[in-house]
């Protein structure tokens, strides 16, 4: 990408495409373009054509999208299909008739099987059946892949595809039950200090195995394979480390100081029994993570305290 270039990041206000616009900012990209919500509809398929030929951006990081935790996912099974398909399909296509130079397609590990070999390579995807508590999401994230893919194939475009791991960092969301497990994991253990609370009761039993990617290293990796990747296949990000939830708990709950006990319900769902990926496609490329996860949750447990609008949704 050239420093002057008109760069479009959608979902600019979101985790990852605040990361991504940090990053840009930091190499010395100038030229970024941004809508909010109320701006600008990605759903709206006529807005979003209005949008991209009024505008013409060179090259876009697609990163705006529908998300949540489990309770979210199981809860809202058609929004969450509906609005990542439509987004996703709508700014790819209107990308595509407006000569975008180059697209990035931010998608998620649960793309690939429920039962996939461990660690997860990128050749998996569609090889098995998927986690059914976020499998509207997922078929969504599929369908936005596979149209970069098919558009490659057919038109001869350069738009690739990036697979996060667990993300974490800045700009997380913190709402009590409709966010991610690391970020609900503060907010009940900062909570449970603050009220003096004896004991906190988690999800599970604490058995399923986790990876995290702090939203800053997935950032530096975007920006890296828009440089210097390109093909139909997506890349995994993430660090090729993982641990188990109750381990992640014990973590969170040392770095804010909690000392209670922490009690399980097994009568709620696990989710994916394990979920690592393959980051040797990254590594080959010549990226690695920077940010060790006890370092990465000290940092994200600053920006909660510091932004209390942020603790509170």
């Amino acid at each position: 990408m050239e420093k002057n270039a008109k760069i479009y990041v959608a979902g600019h206000r979101g985790m990852v495409g605040s990361a991504i616009v940090r990053e840009l900012k930091r190499q010395g990209y100038d030229n970024i373009l941004t809508r909010t919500h109320q701006e600008l509809d990605l759903t709206r398929q006529e807005a979003v054509e209005a949008f991209f030929e009024a505008e013409k951006p060179e090259y876009v990081f697609l990163a705006a999208a529908k998300v949540g935790g489990i309770v979210a996912n199981e809860s809202a099974l058609a929004d969450f299909m509906y609005d990542n398909m439509v987004l996703g399909m709508n700014v790819i296509h209107a990308a595509w008739k407006n000569g975008c130079k180059k697209l990035e397609f931010l998608g998620s590990s649960c793309i690939y099987p429920r039962m996939a070999p461990q660690p997860m390579k990128e050749s998996c995807l569609l090889t098995g059946a998927l986690e059914k508590t976020n499998e509207a999401y997922a078929l969504a994230k599929i369908s936005g892949l596979k149209y970069c893919e098919f558009l490659n194939r057919q038109y001869g475009t350069d738009y690739i595809s990036v697979m996060p791991t667990n993300l974490y960092g800045p700009n997380d969301n913190y709402h009590p039950t409709h966010s991610h497990v690391l970020p609900a994991l503060i907010r009940r253990f900062h909570e449970a200090k603050t009220n003096n609370l004896k004991s906190v009761t988690c999800w599970g039993d604490g058995s399923p195995l986790r990876e995290f990617l702090y939203v800053d290293d997935l950032a530096n990796l975007c920006v890296f394979l828009m440089n210097r990747y390109s093909g139909n296949e997506t890349v995994n990000a993430g660090t090729g480390k993982e641990l188990t939830i109750k381990k992640l708990t014990e973590l969170v709950a040392k770095i804010i100081g909690y000392q209670g006990e922490i009690l399980w319900d097994v009568t709620k769902p696990n989710g994916t029994p394990r979920k690592l990926l393959d980051v040797s496609k990254a590594r080959q490329l010549g990226w690695v993570y920077k940010t060790e996860l006890e370092d990465g949750i000290r940092l994200a447990y600053e920006d909660f305290l510091n932004n209390p609008m942020r603790a509170e949704r």
